[in-house]
Parts: C-alpha cells; sequence; structure tokens
C-alpha cells in the first residue's frame, strides 16, 4: 500500500527544495539534471508505518551529532551556500542531489577512452570475471580490479582523492558521504539505456532521485546461513534464531560478517530495536551483548564465510543472502548443496538492502565507465553475474520462483532470494550522522579487538 501523503523530494547541499509532488510520481527534473534524466520515472512504493523502524531518531536521549544537526537546521549550511542541513535521505524523505557547476555529466556520444584500463574498486569475488572479458571484447577497453576487505577502509581511500579508480560499489548509505565529499561523477543517462531492465523503484531510488548519480547492482537481505550435516538443530525455527551466536555449544564454530552495521545490527534486531538507532542506550546494549557474544562463543569476523561455511571451517555464519548462495561453488565435490541453510527474518525484523555502481570524480574514464554500467545492467550479463556472485541483481525478468525453477537458487535456499515487495516492508541501513557514525565503531573497534 502506497503513502497517501504527499512527499518531498529533498534537494542536497545547493539546490532549493522542490515542490511537494504526489508519491507514486517523481519531480519535474530541475535544471543542471543529468543529461538524459528521466522526468516520470515511478517514486518507490513505501508503507505508511515506515517511520516506526527508524526507532529512537528523535528520542530525548540521541546522541550529540543527531541532535546538533536538528538543531542546525534551522541556520545556514558552513559551505556558505545557505542550503539548510538535512537528515540524510531514508524512504519518507528521499533525496535529489544536485549537479554542481564545476562537476557535470559528460557530453553525450563520445568514444571510450582508450590506452589504459578501466579501474574498478570492489569487494573481492564480487563480479564475474566473465562480465570483465565480454565487456573487453564489445567494447576494447580492459578491466582492472582492485579490491577492499570493508567499506570504511573503502571510503577512507576514496576520500583521500589519491587514486584514479572508475568505478566503486558501494551500498545506499555511503551514498550522501560519496556525493557531499564531491567524489562522484553524475551520469549522462543517454549511455545507459538498460537501465529500463530494472525494478521501477531503482529508475528513482529514495537515495538517489532521479538516479542522478547510481545504479543499482544488486539486492540482498542479511540472515543466517548453516551447514545442516554439521549442525544438528533447524535453527530457524528457534524462538529468537539470533540467539545462536550466544550459544556455547557453538563456541569457536561460528562467524559473523566483518562489518559494523551488519554485526551491530542484528544485535539491535535482536533485541526489536532499529537499525539506525542514535540512542546511547541501545549502543550501550549492543556493547554489553556483544561483549557476551565474545565471551560464550569466540565468533570470527570476517568476510570470507561464502568460503568458510562451505568448507567446514565455521558451520555457522551470519550472512548476507548473496554469499550462501555463493556458497554452492565452494563446496568440495560430492558434497550435496542440501546441506546448506539460511534463514532470514519474515517478521517486522526483516531486511532489505542493496548495493550500486557509480562513477568516482577522479577515475580517467568516464565514457568507458558509462559503458560498464550499461553493460551491467544487461538481462544476460546480469543474469550470469548472479549464477557467478549468488547476489541477485534488481532486474524485471527475474523472479524468485523462477531463479528456483531455472536452478539457479536451490530449493533449500529459496528463502535468500529477494522481492521488489520487500523494499516497501523491509528494513534499510541508512547513512548516520558522522557523530552518531563515530559512536558506533568505538563499539565496533572494542569488539574487534576481543574477536
Amino acid at each position: 500500500m502506497a503513502m497517501s501523503t504527499r512527499k518531498k523530494a529533498v534537494e542536497r547541499e545547493a539546490l532549493p527544495t522542490s515542490d511537494a509532488v504526489p508519491s507514486h510520481r517523481a519531480a519535474p527534473a530541475p535544471a543542471g539534471a543529468p543529461a538524459g534524466a528521466p522526468t516520470g520515472a515511478p517514486s518507490p512504493r513505501r508503507r505508511a508505518s515506515r517511520r516506526s523502524v527508524l526507532r529512537g531518531s528523535l528520542g530525548a536521549a540521541t546522541l550529540p551529532g543527531l541532535s546538533a544537526l536538528i538543531a542546525a537546521c534551522t541556520g545556514s549550511h558552513p559551505d556558505g551556500t545557505g542550503a539548510r542541513p538535512v537528515r540524510s535521505p531514508n524512504p519518507d524523505e528521499p533525496a535529489l542531489w544536485p549537479v554542481k557547476p564545476d562537476n557535470p555529466p559528460i557530453a553525450a556520444n563520445l568514444k571510450p577512452e582508450r590506452g589504459q584500463p578501466l579501474k574498478i574498486f570492489n569487494w573481492a569475488d564480487y563480479i564475474d570475471p566473465q562480465a570483465l572479458a565480454s565487456f573487453k571484447d564489445s567494447v576494447g577497453v580492459a578491466v582492472e580490479v582492485t579490491t577492499y576487505s570493508n567499506n570504511s577502509d573503502a571510503l577512507e581511500t576514496i576520500s583521500s582523492g589519491k587514486v584514479d579508480y572508475d568505478i566503486y560499489l558501494p551500498s545506499y548509505d555511503q551514498i550522501g558521504r560519496l556525493i557531499r565529499g564531491g567524489h562522484l561523477r553524475p551520469l549522462n543517462h543517454s549511455y545507459i539505456p538498460n537501465i529500463t531492465n530494472v525494478w521501477p523503484d531503482f529508475q528513482n531510488p529514495f537515495y538517489d532521485q532521479q538516479w542522478r548519480y547510481t545504479v543499482p547492482y544488486t539486492v540482498y537481505n542479511t540472515g543466517i546461513a548453516w551447514r545442516s550435516d554439521m549442525i544438528s538443530e533447524d535453527i530457524g525455527v528457534r524462538a529468537n534464531p539470533f540467539d545462536v551466536f550466544w550459544d556455547s555449544r557453538y563456541r569457536e564454530k561460528i562467524s559473523v560478517i566483518n562489518d559494523y552495521r551488519a554485526v551491530m545490527g542484528m544485535v539491535l534486531l535482536r533485541n526489536g530495536l532499529g537499525l539506525n538507532t542514535t540512542t546511547q542506550s541501545d549502543l550501550d546494549l549492543v556493547r554489553t551483548q556483544l561483549a557476551d557474544m565474545v565471551n560464550k562463543t569466540r565468533p570470527k569476523a570476517t568476510i570470507t564465510n561464502y568460503r568458510d561455511l562451505p568448507g567446514g571451517h565455521f558451520p555457522i555464519v551470519q550472512a548476507w543472502s548473496g554469499d550462501v548462495v555463493n556458497a554452492r561453488n565452494y563446496l568440495s565435490r560430492g558434497t550435496d548443496p542440501a546441506v546448506l541453510r539460511y534463514w532470514s527474518p519474515s517478521d517486522d525484523r526483516h531486511q532489505a538492502d542493496n548495493d550500486m555502481m557509480v562513477i568516482l570524480r577522479t577515475g580517467r574514464n568516464p565514457v568507458a565507465a558509462h559503458l560498464f554500467l550499461n553493460h551491467m545492467l544487461d538481462s544476460n550479463v546480469a543474469l550470469s553475474n548472479f549464477a557467478a556472485i549468488g547476489y541477485q541483481p534488481p532486474q524485471n525478468h527475474i523472479t524468485p520462483a523462477g531463479l528456483v525453477k531455472q536452478g539457479f537458487l536451490p530449493p533449500n535456499l529459496a528463502d535468500a532470494a529477494v522481492e521488489p515487495a520487500y523494499f516497501a516492508t523491509g528494513r534499510r541501513t541508512l547513512e548516520l550522522d558522522s557523530d552518531t557514525d563515530k559512536h558506533w565503531k568505538t563499539v565496533w573497534d572494542e569488539f574487534r579487538t576481543n574477536t
């Protein structure tokens, strides 16, 4: 059910706030929009209760960063533009980011650059090598991939301004920092006609209205994966399956994702709290329960659970849905893929997230980068990429039932599939203001010191 109220697409940092428009229709493209920008793409459909999951956003016990941010909303922006600071984008307050005169989109009808590789900054094993090869075959540009191990390190590297990567694959909680920092190049839509292949919500996402800077890459949820041949219980039928991470019977048999938002978010969901809390009492609870987890199960924080689980190194792992699908590719020869199990909340704790592709301003191949984004949105390339990495692209022609029927997804992992409706009801990992983020990372650093 879409919200019946009228929303505003918030123009960030430089442009004035747009007039309110019906929630099912995008705001008209203002001056400065990327070339070829659509003006009537449908807005994401959201439930009226969406705010209820953003627990603690305005509570009296909010952390200092958010309190200061709210107080500052009555003053001028420190950059001298006079624009009012606003909260980071969320489904109820979508962002229409400005395109500044000193950073315009590239011109149309340009030929791809030659003489140097297209450089991608990405997670390890998060793109199909065949997709890179087919791009070289069709466009004549080789692709070079550099990897990172966590989002914090990746953002720090990009923020240095000393790298010439062309394409980066962030999650949407990073978009505000990347755009405000001037690190992204706005898109010229004329190079990316394959955007029509993706779910309508991602043709006008809340975090980047009119897709001025982003195109979607993958969608996923977060849950628990295990090997049924090594773990006798069905973890998914527990009253609270998250409790398994504190079960001392599984000491040193558990791993968690090496990502502070994923692990701390799991603790919050275990306790019925929101994923984007700003309250100190919530973070104190997370700190206490993470220390308790360390004492009881000694978990390993890793980004290789897609290999650790099938290899039997950790028979219980916190996992993004794409990793458990990808785990099939790492099972030893003769091992039945049916031993893999996955649980993700189906109640009000359900998560729905996505990663995207952006073009970095410091890259030397902006035309080839646009063509590569379009290449990855091709239906056949996207499906082959899913088969290789396990992460589902939000393509119109891909359905969970179809993935199972065509053998891309075994029935025992059907819960790892993502549907468009999940983004109307699922919880989102949103960007935190900088001060609140520091409080989160302090808790995380304490946990990592002991794992």
